[in-house]
């Protein structure tokens, strides 16, 4: 080959590399490594004399570098967060004095990154052990949506109003709701579980393939339109969640400790609770062993916050005419002999409130004495008495499980033998467990039982609400045989679609329900045994004395 085409072949491959380095910086640009990286790290409350914080475990995180165009960290808690601008705030939520080992990683052009670590020692006093028990039942628990509740899924306004702020105002879906489209149907296949990983709190979201997203974000997930829908999306794997002190509108308000328990649940690497709105932080309503509320403020709109209703049994449509609950959750067979179980029972003490027999006239004063109330013999017995008690001539007892046990739906299976004599007034009944807030009957009253000892062997069931109540209660009733003399079951199936009681398996009265109703919150239990009053009615002079026994009380989900 002579030296001239040699020459030019050089020559040609000189410029075809020229070319290529041009194509290659055109499509890159430039490549910066980031330098002089600095984190800086304020302790939140620290001084003298708390050098650890003020227990809030707040730091605020500061980040600068020279060619840096992002920055994310990430904690040895096991969380990270993307920040722009390299300001951060975070909570670090272990009780007591911890070190945490912060890493920054600036990146630059082209896709470069530095990091430098840090340690910050700061001092966490918050802690919530019960909901993590609730959550996790100690090891590992699934939760799922509650779908046969209505209101299971809503949205409500997140401002100053506190009258309003605390529950889905605008919008609360029906009792399985979602499960009618293959555009949403998607929510009600989420499975949540709740881990405990030494004493740090995990979660893992299985939903089965597809996310139900808020058309707002529709293109995280390369969604669009105008309304909600199924989108295929990969939840990520486990994450790790923190717990803080709520600082939301809802802890602003008056009565906020009835309205929410004030725990935030903060999940790492964007998890969020199976409807995706653009929060990764959850406050919780309330928790029990079985149900949860949880209330989020939607992301890029905080004007919205949305409230999310979990339970650990998994959700079946049930289109038969009668749910049935078979899942033994609380009981009690009065095995024990001595005073009423205190983990289980607690007293209405005195003539009511206002001293008025409760409202209804009642005159008996109720006690906690072991001559009004005892378990004995494997049967919890409440006596009414003459005898003069708290100013007036009859005693006796209503125990209750509020602040003990409280649920939502369920089966629940009383066996007892009523009192008798004219004026006595036995009950079996539930009540709302927001009374309080929502003071009767807009709590909602379930009377599963009451038998009227001038009627005697009729047993009344009757449901109180708005629109009827009192005297005015939607209310049935039937003739048993024996009540006083024989052990009869009575039994209420409460469900989203209806409450039916019954007395050995014989239907006393039904009442359907429905989202406008108050019977699709917490109740709990009330035993006791009145005399005289609005319904009991007049007193035999000659009565002395008449015992409620109860074998059971059992309820299942």
């Amino acid at each position: 080959m002579n030296k001239k085409i040699i020459i030019k072949i050089v020559s040609l491959f000189t410029i075809l590399l020229m070319a290529g380095c041009q194509k290659d910086d055109f499509a890159f640009g430039s490549i910066d490594t980031p330098t002089n990286l600095q984190l800086t790290a304020e302790i939140v409350g620290k001084t003298a004399d708390a050098p650890d914080g003020d227990g809030s475990g707040m730091v605020k995180l500061t980040a600068t570098a020279d060619n840096a165009i992002s920055y994310k960290y990430v904690f040895s808690d096991g969380t990270s967060e993307n920040s722009p601008n390299g300001k951060f705030t975070k909570r670090f939520t272990k009780t007591g004095v911890n070190t945490y080992t912060v890493t920054l990683i600036a990146t630059g052009r082209g896709g470069v990154a530095s990091n430098i670590t840090l340690d910050v020692k700061v001092l966490s006093n918050f802690s919530d052990d019960e909901a993590v028990q609730f959550l996790t039942g100690g090891t590992s628990k699934k939760w799922y949506w509650s779908a046969s509740e209505p209101g299971h899924l809503g949205v409500g306004q997140n401002d100053g109003d506190e009258t309003k702020n605390f529950y889905p105002n605008h919008y609360q879906a029906g009792a399985f709701e979602k499960a009618g489209s293959p555009t949403s149907s998607c929510l009600y296949d989420n499975e949540l579980t709740f881990s405990l990983d030494g004493d740090q709190l995990k979660y893992q979201l299985n939903n089965g393939g597809a996310t139900f997203f808020n058309t707002a974000f529709a293109s995280v997930a390369g969604g669009s339109g105008s309304s909600d829908s199924c989108l295929t999306y990969d939840t990520g794997g486990i994450k790790t969640v923190s717990l803080s002190p709520s600082e939301s509108v809802v802890t602003k308000n008056k009565d906020h400790a009835k309205q929410t328990r004030g725990t935030m649940m903060n999940f790492s690497d964007n998890g969020f609770m199976g409807y995706y709105i653009g929060q990764n932080s959850y406050e919780i309503l309330s928790i029990t062993a079985n149900r949860m509320v949880v209330r989020a403020v939607m992301g890029g709109n905080a004007s919205l916050a949305w409230y999310h209703i979990f339970t650990t049994t998994k959700p079946v449509q049930n289109t038969g005419p009668e749910i049935d609950y078979t899942n033994l959750v609380w009981s009690d067979e009065f095995n024990v002999d001595g005073a009423p179980d205190a983990t289980k029972w607690n007293y209405d003490l005195g003539r009511g409130p206002n001293n008025d027999g409760w409202g209804n006239n009642e005159k008996q004063n109720y006690t906690n004495s072991a001559s009004n109330v005892i378990v004995e013999g494997g049967n919890l017995k409440i006596t009414a008495k003459k005898e003069a008690s708290g100013g007036v001539d009859y005693s006796s007892t209503r125990l209750k499980s509020d602040g003990k046990f409280k649920f939502t739906y369920g089966k629940i299976e009383i066996r007892a033998k009523l009192p008798i004599g004219k004026g006595t007034w036995p009950a079996i009944w539930m009540l709302g467990s927001n009374f309080l807030t929502k003071p009767w009957p807009a709590c909602g009253e379930i009377d599963i039982m009451e038998h009227v000892g001038n009627n005697q062997n009729v047993i009344l069931s009757t449901l109180h609400y708005p629109g009827h109540f009192g005297g005015g209660g939607n209310t049935g009733s039937k003739t048993i045989p024996n009540v006083s003399t024989e052990f009869h079951v009575y039994k209420a199936i409460w469900s989203p679609a209806s409450v039916t009681t019954y007395v050995d398996d014989v239907q006393i009265h039904k009442v359907a329900n429905d989202a406008t109703l108050p019977f699709n919150s917490d109740f709990f239990l009330i035993l006791n045994v009145a005399m005289g009053g609005n319904l009991g009615g007049t007193i035999d002079p000659a009565f002395t004395q008449s015992t409620m026994e109860i074998d059971y009380v059992k309820v299942y989900q």
